[in-house]
């Protein structure tokens, strides 16, 4: 393995262990509910709560990736780093979600586009004046042709896609039916586009989220996700591939 790839693990690890300690902060905070500094739960529309529920849903799919590339490559590096992403990405999806019945708020918001969190309050209508709010398919419904395509706090979603560096359906068919070589390569392109996207929700949660505890869990996401993105960089050129423009 290069030592990029070390490089890379140590970042995953240490996300592993921030994410537990995290957990017990967060849970500890305030009144015992995950909630910020001044001791109140976040609202629904909150920056914490969309975070929440927004990077628990692109985490899902990213997990669901690595698995699907697990078997169809036997490729130690890429199985490796397939299997770590799969861990860290499944714990700390775990943590956002406990955060969310930690203050007592649905997981998904039938009204709420994914990501609008990211955007200014004007951007966000009504929304900043209510705390009611249906949760259906957490407007993570379907398909997302709602947002798709569209400019969402500075990151866009290509079509077909629910959040920006979401793979498509589409996508996702091409992966599971690839082998060897082939699926690789889409899956490390799929993967580099889902962490510059990732990269981008959690540089927003840790400029606006008011929970230290999440401020902090995005951070460290920020830092291995741009590990990895170096890691998987390295792995196309080798497999004499690059990443998508």
């Amino acid at each position: 393995m290069t030592r990029t790839y070390w490089a890379a693990g140590t970042a995953v690890l240490l996300a592993l262990l921030f994410a537990a300690a995290a957990t017990v902060t967060a849970a500890s905070d305030g009144d015992g509910e995950g909630s910020g500094p001044s001791g109140r739960a976040p609202g629904l529309h909150s920056p914490d709560a969309g975070f929440a529920r927004d990077m628990a849903v692109h985490h899902q799919q990213a997990v669901e990736m690595s698995f699907i590339v697990r078997d169809r490559t036997k490729d130690e590096p890429v199985r490796g780093l397939a299997y770590d992403i799969a861990n860290t990405q499944a714990n700390q999806r775990g943590m956002l979600l406990g955060w969310l019945d930690l203050w007592g708020l649905p997981k998904v918001v039938a009204d709420e586009p994914p990501m609008s969190w990211m955007g200014s309050a004007d951007q966000h209508g009504g929304h900043a004046g209510h705390d009611a709010g249906g949760h259906g398919t957490g407007g993570h419904g379907t398909s997302g042709q709602d947002t798709a395509g569209h400019d969402m706090g500075g990151a866009a979603a290509k079509p077909g896609a629910l959040m920006a560096g979401m793979a498509t359906k589409e996508e996702l068919a091409q992966l599971g039916a690839a082998e060897g070589r082939d699926a690789e390569v889409l899956y490390l392109q799929l993967m580099t586009d889902h962490h510059k996207g990732g990269v981008a929700m959690a540089q927003g949660c840790a400029a606006q989220c008011k929970t230290p505890a999440e401020r902090d869990l995005a951070r460290g996401m920020v830092e291995a996700q741009q590990s990895e993105l170096t890691l998987m960089a390295d792995m196309l050129k080798q497999r004499g591939a690059a990443p998508r423009g």
